[in-house]
């Protein structure tokens, strides 16, 4: 026997993608969604008239999902055709039906309509994650919507924003994922029944010449597999470009994600927001007092990997020959499953961490305090015209004062002792007392509070009532 721990061990499958979304790309999924495409072939073909029985449709749907596997990799080793190998080995089993499995029909009628399958279940599988991770955030910008903390631009010190309009940056970034999510899974389409080049050649010759029921039999197996429509027109296979947009979703939803995480690692570093550390977490091998944020560094580097598989899906796209080439098929089976147990995976972990963000207010607070004398300077400023001061004159001064007390600061380690500076300076006619006053940072917030409870009352709460399903999706534990 094979020692598995001597080959390649795909870690989107053991570390980390959901067992639900390793269903959905697996050989099982796979081939028992053929075999229910061949029902649905077959019951549409009969309804339509074609002489099969409801003794064979019976027998076909008594083995839909039991598959011989090991008589199917036998006849592939014959034929060298997968297709062909498991209408051998489905045939085995339903002898009485074997002559009628996959009838008139081409490769890409199972195999592109399955991968069309897998990606419409898998997009609404992320669409249940995603708002889960929403639905988190939107209760961590809920509870820290007035806490004040200091904004950055070009992570430099900026005016003061709130920890939870913060958050409210990172959920409307999934917001607009969520809304791309939804239309592709809504509106992608079926291949249906095309034939070898599409043009349904084979069906008509099945039906005597009879385009209605050509027409017909797409309309009904389309139907039955659950899209409200098929693709007008195609050659033997859908058009890449549906990859590369599913892919692109998928991406749009990795580089929120990575966002999120990038932000998140930021302020682990400045300790006033971190991520979850277990009792018994390890953050380093060497440095025992280390807290690494490792959960959210996963998100990046998963991030990174589905953002490439997009460039792969689009190149596969642009590079199709007429009605069709095979050189989109070893791609296709990296690419496009990769992508979804790798978003799948981004969100277990981003739905693990922002359940569980620790904040620390008294280093927000502090920090607060170091930086909020440099941003009272235009309040300062403006209070000293309305007592007559010239405004280009105060400028400068205070230009002045900052960079001598920010050097005072960065060389020296000193306090920063601008307030002082400027109560010295009688340009400014006003004391100590009066500028400390000002130092409540909750009165530089500007709508922070305001903007985040409308955000989540307006946008946020219709958003997640769209849909319940997402509630009663279980939880995942995380690998590592």
């Amino acid at each position: 026997m094979t020692n598995p721990y001597a080959q390649y061990d795909n870690p989107l499958i053991r570390r980390y993608a959901s067992q639900e979304m390793s269903f959905l790309f697996s050989p099982q999924f796979k081939h028992q969604t053929w075999r229910g495409l061949w029902i649905h072939l077959a019951e549409a073909e009969r309804e339509l008239g074609l002489p099969i029985t409801a003794e064979q449709i019976a027998e076909l749907k008594a083995h839909e999902t039991d598959i011989d596997f090991a008589e199917a990799e036998k006849q592939e080793k014959i034929v060298r055709h997968d297709v062909m190998a498991h209408v051998h080995a489905y045939g085995k089993q339903c002898p009485k039906a074997a002559g009628i499995i996959h009838l008139g029909a081409t490769s890409a009628y199972v195999a592109d309509n399955t991968d069309l399958i897998q990606m419409k279940d898998g997009l609404h599988l992320i669409r249940k994650r995603l708002m889960r991770v929403i639905a988190s955030l939107a209760d961590f910008a809920e509870k820290w919507k007035a806490q004040p903390t200091l904004g950055f631009t070009h992570f430099q010190p900026a005016q003061p924003v709130t920890v939870g309009k913060r958050a409210t940056l990172w959920i409307q970034e999934l917001l607009l994922d969520l809304e791309e999510v939804e239309q592709v899974a809504e509106s992608l389409p079926f291949l249906g029944v095309k034939g070898t080049t599409g043009t349904q050649a084979s069906f008509l010759e099945l039906f005597n010449g009879d385009h209605d029921k050509v027409k017909a039999l797409n309309s009904e197996v389309t139907r039955r597999a659950g899209f409200a429509r098929s693709l007008p027109v195609s050659g033997q296979t859908y058009t890449r470009k549906l990859d590369a947009r599913v892919v692109a979703a998928l991406s749009s939803v990795a580089q929120s994600l990575s966002k999120f995480s990038t932000d998140l690692r930021l302020l682990q570093n400045l300790k006033e927001v971190e991520e979850p550390f277990e009792k018994s977490q390890i953050g380093s091998s060497a440095m025992a007092y280390k807290r690494n944020p490792m959960r959210s560094e996963r998100i990046g580097s998963l991030a990174r990997f589905v953002e490439s598989l997009h460039a792969s899906v689009a190149f596969t796209s642009s590079t199709q020959w007429f009605e069709r080439t095979l050189d989109d098929s070893a791609n296709k089976r990296l690419a496009v499953a990769q992508a979804f147990l790798a978003a799948d995976a981004m969100l277990i972990i981003a739905e693990n961490v922002s359940s569980n963000l620790v904040v620390y207010p008294k280093v927000i607070e502090r920090r607060l305090r170091e930086e909020l004398p440099f941003m009272l300077t235009e309040n300062i400023m403006m209070d000293a015209v309305k007592r007559g001061g010239n405004r280009q004159d105060l400028h400068e001064q205070i230009r002045v004062h900052s960079v001598e007390a920010a050097r005072q600061v960065k060389e020296h380690g000193n306090a920063n002792d601008l307030l002082e500076r400027i109560a010295g300076d009688k340009s400014f006619d006003t004391t100590v007392e009066k500028l400390t006053a000002m130092l409540d940072p909750s009165k530089y917030t500007g709508r922070s509070k305001e903007q985040t409870e409308e955000f989540l009352a307006e946008h946020v709460a219709p958003a997640l009532a769209r849909w319940s399903d997402w509630k009663s999706l279980a939880g995942e534990d995380l690998r590592v």
